[in-house]
């Protein structure tokens, strides 16, 4: 969770300063962002060099409270005593597949925000490059709190007599996906209205952070041992997403980026959560594998 957190404050301080610097940085403006933010870069890969360590045990700040935890989620830390990969169960797994399509949805709802939003606020709202970058922060402010208060909710719901993993994967997974694509759709009629298309927008972010207990989570029901593994393909798959929605974005706003290019941007968008919302529903799964022991 903090992993995903963190990934979201950077979006919200790297648009609102972003915004800023293209107005008034050095280097004409937009180039100091690639200069600011590359020396960022270069001065956190020092910080993960003296504080990041090879495995769990090896830490000298962990706890033992959480080094069980850890052995008792992933196994040992002894890569030859673990049981091999099971890749063709793993990567014939219909559950796996259904996580990974899941992973695809929610990534290109997050990276139509995330990467094209600001040429919506400019394009559409007409906002200066320094209200653009901020109003494009303020939909993944909703993550500060949705993202904890949901997956406390999830655990509370699967807690013995209450939900099943699996019924409590699906039903996050719905709402965060449906919610979030009728918001879509219902902002692409807003046209240049800035205060609710701002507000509808925030809302959408804030649905879809309910799918975070899913698409994040969702490894290590099915296959604790080989989460690591299950990671690997769903974001491969999921990083599609990523990548055919700003190529989508780019490919319909291409002509003149009006009001009703980014209604089709946006109702694309809504139809994709709605696949990835049948598909896992139909598919998915919160039960541990058989090829996972």
């Amino acid at each position: 969770m903090n992993t995903v957190l963190g990934k979201d404050v950077g979006t919200v301080i790297g648009m609102s300063v972003a915004g800023v610097l293209c107005d008034y940085g050095f280097a004409g403006g937009w180039p100091s962002v690639f200069y600011v933010f590359g020396m960022a870069g270069c001065i956190w890969s020092i910080a993960w060099f003296l504080i990041i360590y090879d495995t769990p045990p090896s830490h000298p700040l962990i706890s033992t409270g959480e080094l069980d935890y850890w052995e008792r989620a992933i196994g040992t830390e002894d890569l030859s005593m673990r049981p091999p990969t099971p890749w063709r169960a793993m990567l014939t797994s219909v559950p796996v597949w259904a996580l990974s399509i899941a992973s695809l949805t929610y990534n290109w709802g997050y990276f139509t925000l995330a990467t094209c939003l600001p040429m919506y606020m400019n394009d559409v709202l007409g906002f200066s490059w320094t209200h653009t970058g901020t109003y494009s922060a303020v939909p993944f402010l909703a993550s500060f709190v949705m993202y904890p208060v949901c997956g406390t909710l999830a655990d509370w719901l699967r807690a013995p007599g209450r939900l099943s993993t699996t019924t409590v994967r699906k039903l996050f997974c719905v709402v965060a996906f449906v919610s979030s694509g009728c918001l879509l759709c219902l902002t692409s009629y807003f046209g240049c209205d800035r205060v609710p298309a701002v507000t509808t927008l925030f809302a959408v972010m804030t649905c879809m952070c309910i799918g975070m207990p899913v698409v994040y989570v969702n490894q290590l029901d099915l296959a604790p041992l080989h989460a690591g593994k299950v990671m690997g393909l769903t974001y491969t798959v999921g990083n599609l997403g990523a990548i055919g929605a700003t190529v989508a974005v780019g490919g319909i706003t291409n002509v003149g980026r009006t009001v009703e290019e980014w209604q089709e941007v946006f109702i694309l968008a809504a139809l994709v959560n709605g696949f990835g919302a049948l598909v896992f529903v139909i598919f998915g799964s919160g039960e541990r594998q058989s090829w996972a022991d």
